[in-house]
């Protein structure tokens, strides 16, 4: 599982164990002692803040996007699936299916930024996370993906 996933899923036990450890009574004042269940949410939070802050991922929007490609020095990758890809991208996309994104085979030496898009976010939001771990940087992608890009009254290229 993704460790930033999994730290999101823990995030909930935090008040939980907050408020079992609360629950039991005790005739003796041990002030001194944390209550049941304060170190594992303790331990969820820290995990939390040190895999958001060793793999950021940075959300653009449209018209974000538009301008980053007008200016050029971006390289766009689409992770969807061939049958997605083959209604239509975002012109100057290469596609790259997340089954297949390989964050160690991709050639990062021409300087170019990768931004990421999927359908809707989700997957590149994943793929994102994969090229952060391998990069150690911020990795951006098209926030709401390419039906935000549509909404926007962005251009679509048939393929």
């Amino acid at each position: 599982m993704i460790p930033f996933r999994r730290a999101l899923r823990l995030l909930p036990v935090v008040p939980i164990a907050l408020g079992l450890g609360a629950c039991g009574a005790s005739d003796r004042d041990d002030s001194s002692l944390a209550p049941l269940g304060v170190e594992l949410a303790m331990a969820a939070d820290s995990e939390a803040a040190t895999t958001l802050a060793s793999a950021p991922l940075i959300d653009l929007s449209p018209p974000e996007l538009a301008a980053r490609m007008a200016a050029g020095n971006v390289r766009l990758i689409d992770v969807r699936t061939d049958a997605e890809v083959a209604e239509g991208a975002i012109p100057g996309a290469e596609h790259i299916a997340l089954d297949r994104f390989d964050p160690a085979k991709l050639d990062l030496s021409d300087g170019r930024e990768v931004v990421l898009y999927c359908r809707s976010g989700r997957r590149s939001a994943i793929a994102g996370e994969r090229l952060a771990a391998a990069t150690g940087k911020p990795v951006e992608h098209l926030a709401g993906g390419i039906i935000a890009w549509e909404d926007a009254q962005q251009p679509i290229a048939p393929r």
